[in-house]
């Protein structure tokens, strides 16, 4: 296992996954995964990646702070009544920071996912974190707060130190000036206050010399007089020394009690930083988690694998699809040299190997390998000249060994099986090889040069060719894998552009047997035949491509298209609706002044008002029509109302009711109130009210209409309208109401009704809004209120009339 593990490099890869580590104990507890016993546990493992790498996707992510190293600090606190030093405290008291820190991720988790596991694991203590902090400075020392008792001895030594330096600076400028040294201050050498003197003024300061410079022409001395305040200085320093030693073992015999917490938490943190730097790489990666296959009835299916390192690199991995049966045991894999054959073969056991070590591999959605046991590889040249072993004694060892070994659940990765011997008898022995793997390995995947193996896959059931795609025109690989067909070696060609003689090139093909030269050139008018078939299929795509592009820009145009028709629509029918609502305000003035005329003007005046109020109407008959014809000219004509003679209609001018008396072919003659008038049939629209109970009271307007009559001795006849006493908006939209509501009070009115109900239900209000709107500007209604709790509440308005 180890072995085969080296030979792909996996290690190479866990140490790229592991830079993304915030720790150093991350960085090694990814370097020294291994593949899982288990599927289940591996799954799991996987799982807990992809649920991380979700959670680093989402828009507040997660960062983890750095995790200072604890390894020494929790051996010593193994040790009773050892002290820790102040940077292992202080590492302690940072990770119980991060530890409480990710407690608050616990929240976001899956509960029975292994990511909650370890923070639940989390141990941090606030207090003690904290009393961590106040007893060190920014320095790492332990501060002068740390203790009533160390804040006093270090103000005494302050002061102590303080006026000795006063006393020796005074002594010095005391001594003569050929002792003195120029530009000279006290200074500290050995732990002792000293003054510079030259070498001759020794005898003059007296003392104790502590130190000379490299010139020895100055003596650093502690004169007689500092001795004693210096003895006290020292004495003060030890006692610090002491205090500080207290409060270290205190704080230590605190987190002592704890250790086995700590030790926990910071074990839960590492392998919350490995599970993350893993999550990270997946994410670069765009890796998804595969299904494991355990059951040998079961196929292989990979999609869009990739080379680890190599997808690290921009544009630097091909990735490639493999579907295999449950049969299909053996992949035997061929081309030229550089094409790739041994980058595939490390991709596959890399792939199988990362994933078990609940790494999650670059592989595409939907994939499903085996959970291999154990795993064998035979790649590059292991020869060994202290063993005695060529390159064909070390894979032959290989292979034996491998052959002894490999069971059911193993795989098996051989690079250039056969080679490094005669063709003939090494072909022979890797087919041998091949065939009994096929019975006793879950895979065997081998490359080759060799053309008698290429025949293998047509020979057994269990064996599958695939090559590496190269471009013979450009002599490139392209690194895509292809099924079911072996590659050509393209030897002699590569050998013709690397300048070997064309006489040597012709030597070599006529020394080719017939059977390789068939096989060659099958393979060869395959390539190009494939080659054809992907150019053809590259054009469809790119037509397809194209015609998807068009359809989405027609379907775009349509919808812009009739977007704009609607907006044009609404903004017409807003213009024809204040066309004709100007025309109705002139109508109903002209009517008005009418009805003013008949109530109180003589027989000639009532002749003139008529005559003038009919003239009005027409003037705005005419300017209504000229403005809803102007708008009419971009609509598409609607069909003719069905309207006869003696029918209740509606003129689209006016909301009043009116009774169709006359048709003229396309125009009518229609009774608006005391008026008579011709518009277009277009104009009318069938008018039907529901039948309503007559009203009982005297109506004032009744009682003024019949006066006008007398008065005028005779007057034009009334339709006799079917009014009805309530009316229902609801459903309408808001800019509907004033299109049904009027016509409706015009009705009551012109029926002489004493009330109308107004039924436009709670919902959110807006209805009974605009309801009140209208109410309140049309002059006619005495009153409205809102419904009694027996006339529906405050989902009716109830109207009334003078």
């Amino acid at each position: 296992m180890d072995h085969a593990l080296r030979v792909i490099e996996f290690d190479r890869v866990l140490a790229a996954i592991g830079e993304r580590a915030v720790s150093e104990a991350g960085r090694t507890a990814v370097r020294g995964l291994r593949p899982l016993p288990d599927a289940a546990s591996a799954g799991r493992s996987l799982a807990a990646v992809h649920e991380l790498r979700e959670l680093l996707g989402s828009g507040d992510g997660w960062v983890l702070d750095p995790i200072a190293p604890l390894d020494g600090a929790l051996r010593r606190l193994a040790i009773e009544d050892a002290a820790l030093e102040p940077p292992q405290l202080l590492a302690c008291g940072q990770v119980m920071a991060v530890a409480r820190a990710v407690r608050r991720l616990e929240a976001r988790l899956d509960p029975d996912g292994l990511p909650a596991e370890h923070v639940s694991r989390l141990w941090g203590e606030a207090a003690l974190e904290k009393r961590i902090a106040r007893t060190f400075d920014a320095t790492g020392a332990v501060a002068d707060g740390a203790s009533p008792e160390l804040r006093r001895l270090r103000r005494a030594l302050a002061t102590r130190r303080g006026r000795l330096v006063d006393e020796l600076t005074r002594y010095a400028r005391s001594l003569p000036e050929r002792v003195r040294v120029p530009d000279s201050s006290v200074t500290v050498r050995n732990g002792r206050y000293c003054i510079p003197v030259r070498r001759e003024g020794k005898g003059i300061a007296g003392g104790l010399v502590h130190d000379a410079s490299a010139s020895r022409r100055t003596l650093f001395v502690e004169p007689s007089r500092a001795i004693e305040a210096m003895n006290e200085i020292r004495e003060l320093e030890l006692r610090e020394a002491r205090e500080a030693g207290r409060i270290l073992r205190d704080l230590s015999s605190a987190v002592r009690a704890r250790a086995p917490d700590l030790a926990t938490s910071y074990a839960a943190l590492v392998e919350l930083d490995s599970l993350r730097a893993r999550a990270l790489f997946a994410g670069e990666m765009d890796a998804a988690p595969p299904a494991f296959v355990e059951a040998a009835s079961e196929g292989i299916h990979i999609r869009g694998a990739r080379h680890p390192l190599l997808a690290l690199d921009a544009g630097g991995a091909v990735p490639f699809d493999l579907d295999l049966s449950a049969g299909e045991r053996v992949l035997l894999v061929s081309g030229p040299n550089a094409g790739g054959k041994t980058v595939f073969l490390k991709t596959l056991g890399l792939l199988s190997a990362l994933s078990q070590s609940g790494i999650l591999p670059p592989l595409g959605a939907g994939s499903r390998i085996p959970f291999f046991r154990r795993f064998f590889a035979v790649i590059g040249d292991e020869q060994s000249i202290e063993a005695s072993l060529s390159t064909f004694g070390a894979q032959a060892r290989n292979l034996a060994e491998i052959l002894h070994e490999a069971e059911d659940r193993d795989l098996v990765l051989f690079d250039e099986i056969g080679s490094a011997t005669d063709p003939a008898e090494g072909g022979a022995l890797a087919a041998a090889s091949l065939g009994r793997l096929a019975r006793q390995a879950r895979l065997s995947v081998a490359t080759t040069h060799l053309g008698d193996l290429k025949r293998l896959g047509d020979e057994k059931s269990a064996a599958v060719n695939a090559s590496l795609e190269f471009d013979g025109t450009r002599l490139e690989p392209t690194y895509r894998l292809v099924r079911d067909r072996p590659g050509r070696s393209y030897a002699l060609i590569i050998a013709a552009r690397l300048g070997v003689p064309e006489d040597v090139l012709a030597d070599a093909r006529d020394r080719l047997g017939p059977e390789h030269v068939s096989l060659d050139t099958l393979l060869a008018r395959l390539e190009a035949d494939r080659g054809e078939v992907e150019d053809l299929r590259a054009q469809l795509e790119r037509r397809a491509g194209k015609t998807a592009e068009r359809e989405r820009d027609l379907a775009s145009r349509e919808t812009a298209l009739a977007d704009s028709e609607r907006a044009a629509a609404r903004s017409r029918e807003a213009e024809r609706l204040a066309a004709l609502r100007e025309a109705r305000e002139r109508v109903e003035a002209a009517i008005s002044r009418l009805e003013a005329e008949f109530a109180t003007g003589d027989g000639a005046r009532r002749r003139e008002a008529k005559r003038a109020a009919r003239g009005e109407v027409e003037r705005a008959l005419r300017a209504s029509s000229r403005a809803v014809r102007a708008l009419g000219e971009s609509t598409p004509p609607s069909a003719a109302p069905t309207v006869r003679a003696g029918d209740a209609v509606r003129w689209n001018a006016s909301d009043r009711p009116a009774r169709l008396v006359e048709i003229r072919e396309d125009r009518g003659v229609i009774e608006v109130g005391e008026l008579r008038l011709t518009v277009p049939l277009r104009d009318l629209t069938p008018h039907s009210a529901p039948e309503t109970r007559p009203s009982t009271r005297p109506s004032t307007r009744s009682s003024r209409s019949a006066g006008v009559r007398e008065a005028g001795g005779s007057s034009p006849r009334r339709p006799e309208f079917r009014i009805a006493t309530e009316i229902d908006l609801r459903g309408l939209r808001v800019d509907e109401v004033e299109g049904t509501l009027n016509p409706a009070v015009d009705a009551a009115v012109v029926g002489d009704l004493p009330w109308l109900r107004v039924i436009h239900g709670k919902g959110t209000g807006a209805l009974r809004e605009r309801v009140g709107q209208l109410l309140a500007a049309d002059p006619r209604i005495r009153l409205f209120r809102t419904g009694e709790s027996n006339e529906g509440g405050t989902g009716v308005t109830v109207v009334e009339f003078d």
